[in-house]
């Protein structure tokens, strides 16, 4: 007997002597079901739903005041919504609290840590809250901080500071990570290597929930992304999914300098150019998505000769996630 699969390790379908079966999805390690948190009259999530999965990066994406913060804090049993549910291993977050947040590791924005501690001690400290954790020699070399083990946390850099912090989250071995922009304030190279680090999790199998600013390390990082608005999400789908959503294969940026007596076309003459899919305006620029990149050039170039008007600056590149950010809310991620 024969057995094919499809993607098995997301589901998919396996196929046995011409009869088709359908292979059962893994269960979700977290599952948001219809949450709403209100404070006063304010909504800062309003009826979200989104599940993750065992060895996923899941990122969550939205400007300040999306909901993402309160989203978070609800699934570490921290804050209690209004209304919906939300499971994490299967376990209501509010009934099973003490259950999960021995198997959860969180990493936030900023950690407080202990002047008068070592690297070293600052982990033995953190492991003996839990009956069983990770050996600290263990969690240094995982996170590059074996040199560092006897300095002080005020004499670490801030790249090193934040691994610390990260072995901190995990010093209990979670099987549910989550990073709550775990790279602002590094260095280019710092944050590399945090990334290395949180990829390796994912190939162990961990789950993990991340919010960042930045959107080439959600496109690099992530397998699935939910962008948030308002409370609620407004597109969820993997980074190449959601970039697929502009119908473009290309993006042209250019600046317009215009004489005294010229007139510069507005976004509804450049809308109108050949394989233009969309047009926005930026702080200084214009921005034109295309699926026809030649004709799109060659027209552009022809209004602006017609328009008495100069491009400067003209560039071109692959429409990216942010481009998609821009076109679902309206505005830059971290505006």
């Amino acid at each position: 007997m024969r057995i094919s699969h499809e993607n098995p390790s997301v589901g998919g379908v396996a196929r046995v002597s011409g009869a088709t079966l359908t292979r059962a999805a893994p269960p979700s390690v977290v599952r948001v079901d219809h949450l709403v948190k209100r404070y006063g009259a304010t909504t800062a999530v309003a009826d979200l739903s989104f599940s993750v999965r065992p060895g996923e990066i899941f990122g969550l994406l939205g400007p300040n005041g999306a909901g993402k913060t309160s989203t978070i804090e609800i699934i570490e049993g921290i804050r209690t919504p209004d209304s919906g549910t939300v499971e994490v291993f299967g376990l209501d977050i509010q009934r099973q609290r003490r259950a999960i947040q021995g198997r959860v590791g969180v990493q936030l924005q900023s950690t407080t840590l202990f002047p008068e501690l070592t690297v070293q001690e600052t982990l033995g400290l953190f492991g003996s809250f839990y009956p069983h954790a990770r050996p600290v020699r263990e969690l240094l070399r995982e996170v590059a901080l074996e040199e560092k083990a006897h300095a002080f946390p005020q004499d670490l850099s801030g790249g090193q500071r934040q691994r610390l912090a990260l072995a901190l989250a995990l010093v209990n071995e979670p099987e549910l990570v989550i990073l709550d922009e775990p790279t602002t304030g590094l260095d280019p190279q710092s944050r590399r290597a945090l990334w290395d680090i949180i990829q390796q999790l994912r190939q162990r199998g961990v789950a993990i929930i991340l919010t960042t600013h930045f959107m080439d390390e959600a496109q690099i990082l992530c397998d699935r992304i939910a962008i948030v608005d308002h409370g609620q999400i407004i597109a969820e789908d993997t980074p190449a999914g959601l970039i697929a959503l502009l119908g473009a294969s290309a993006a042209i940026a250019f600046q317009v300098v215009v004489p005294t007596g010229a007139t510069a076309p507005d976004l509804a003459m450049v809308r109108q150019l050949p394989g233009v899919e969309d047009a926005r305006a930026g702080l200084d620029q214009l921005i034109l998505y295309t699926r026809q990149t030649e004709p799109t050039l060659i027209a552009l170039l022809h209004l602006a000769e017609h328009a008495g008007v100069t491009l400067e600056h003209l560039q071109l590149h692959t429409p990216t996630l942010e481009d998609v950010f821009i076109k679902l809310t309206g505005r830059q991620l971290r505006s």
